[in-house]
């Protein structure tokens, strides 16, 4: 059987897998995913996981449980030999090895995208996995309860309470919004705490917020951001976050305990940086339409396939200005089917056909009750919006199992209000623990038996004498 090797699990890479799966007859070809994670995350819903709306683990998709005929491998590709198809596998704790393929398909995804500023390295955080949407929503909560106990005029009181986002994309601005709104609720439950105190600044080094949404749309939801206490800084650059305080070209400062860095991805640079595939500039692996890799000349790399936000795919709507599809979660979704027919079509010696989608519209979530949702010149706002994205991605979300745990979850919540709990102390799960746990002795070591006196030889005589 030809061998199909699949370089990541996440959207592109569990859905070319989910539908191998279907187009493929049983022992038509070996499918293997390789992915240190044994699970898909759905990206969309990082900023509600972030906001308490979301359970994490229904947020993510079990590769073992869902895709039935694949073998999953838990590890890491640290490099592909291309030209002789071969992949280096790194397993968890393991020794790596080489692993031959006849088909290999990369769809390692993206990275949050950084710059050498100051301190955003040491005091930041992501919104690209599900961990780090867990350890924002623990860390303001707790930031709420630690600042409940401190005076109001301290220092740390007001760091505690300062939310600072960098990034006016869709990911910054549904990750503000629900942060915002989470707040909000939790000033309920801290009498100790006004609204006033909450400071939330989003940073945007562009004029605007949301190229995806028109420009009176993205108006409207920095006036609205602004009603509830959010307030977004245009025409803004960080320029130094050392000791989580947030320095802006401007001239402002934000101490911050809570820095959320959301400007930009970039290719997966461990997965493609180690391997022989053609890249463009900005370290994409280059495809033609059909999803094929290709080099500088346009020649196929036959048995090399890429989808999702590592692959530079060209737009064939002709919408985009770089001429490819931009890195996100809907074109990751179709690309992927399409690969899965594509690829299952050239094992059967049949015709692959190009990629085509037609963006269809944008929806975002800004917390309980409130979004936008764009097509063309139509827009929604407020809670229809928000609806709108609610019933959007819950119908996105991968198989039925997984769609009835969201939505199940949602309607518990809409009668019990959000799971405010943080669990901070699941980083460290040991400390616990450790603390009252017994331990040995430390061994006293024995001091040495004293030796007898020894006898004054004039003593000895005079017994001799005697």
């Amino acid at each position: 059987m030809p061998k199909i090797l699949i370089v990541g699990g996440g959207y592109a890479g569990f859905y070319t897998a989910w539908k191998l799966e279907k187009h493929l007859r049983k022992g038509e070809a070996e499918i293997v995913v390789v992915d240190p994670l044994p699970y898909m995350t759905y990206l969309p819903f990082l900023p509600e996981v972030a906001a308490g709306s979301i359970e994490p683990r229904h947020s993510v998709v079990s590769l073992r449980r869902h895709l039935k005929r694949t073998r999953v491998i838990a590890a890491k590709v640290t490099g592909i030999d291309h030209a002789n198809k071969t992949a280096m596998i790194a397993p968890n704790g393991g020794e790596a090895y080489d692993f031959d393929y006849d088909q290999i398909v990369v769809t390692a995804g993206s990275v949050s995208r950084t710059f050498p500023i100051p301190g955003i390295a040491d005091n930041a955080i992501g919104l690209k996995s599900i961990e780090e949407a867990v350890a924002v929503r623990d860390r303001l909560i707790a930031n709420f309860e630690q600042a409940a106990s401190l005076p109001k005029d301290s220092e740390l009181r007001k760091r505690l309470l300062t939310v600072v986002v960098v990034g006016g994309g869709f990911a910054g601005i549904e990750t503000f919004g629900e942060l915002r709104s989470a707040a909000s609720a939790l000033l309920a439950k801290f009498p100790e705490i006004s609204f006033d105190e909450t400071q939330f600044h989003l940073i945007e080094a562009m004029g605007r917020i949301m190229p995806e949404v028109s420009l009176e749309t993205s108006k409207w939801v920095l006036k609205d951001l602004a009603k509830r206490g959010a307030y977004v800084h245009l025409d803004t650059q960080v320029a130094d976050a050392t000791d989580g305080v947030v320095k802006t070209n401007t001239g402002e400062e934000y101490p911050s305990d809570l820095i959320i860095w959301t400007a930009g991805v970039m290719a997966n640079p461990q997965v493609v940086g180690g391997s022989d595939l053609p890249r463009e500039p900005r370290g994409r692996i280059t495809t033609q339409a059909d999803l094929r890799v290709i080099d500088a000349d346009g020649n196929v790399l036959e048995g090399a396939w890429a989808a999702g936000d590592v692959a530079a795919v060209p737009d064939k709507t002709g919408g985009l200005p770089d001429g490819t599809c931009v890195p996100n979660a809907q074109h990751a979704v179709r690309q992927a089917k399409r690969l899965a027919k594509n690829l299952a079509a050239v094992l059967r010696g049949e015709a692959t056909v190009d990629y085509f989608h037609k963006n269809l519209g944008a929806v975002a979530g800004l917390g309980i009750g409130t979004g936008v949702f764009q097509s063309g010149k139509f827009a929604l706002k407020g809670f229809l919006a928000w609806g709108a994205h609610r019933g959007y991605h819950g119908l996105a979300m991968p198989t039925w199992e997984r769609k009835w745990r969201v939505l199940w979850g949602w309607w518990h919540n809409f009668f019990l209000g959000r799971d405010q709990v943080q669990l901070q102390t699941t980083q460290e799960p040991r400390a616990f623990f450790e603390a009252y746990a017994s331990r040995p002795k430390p061994k006293v070591e024995e001091a040495p038996a004293a030796e007898a006196p020894k006898a004054d030889s004039t003593a000895k005589v005079e017994a001799e004498a005697k």
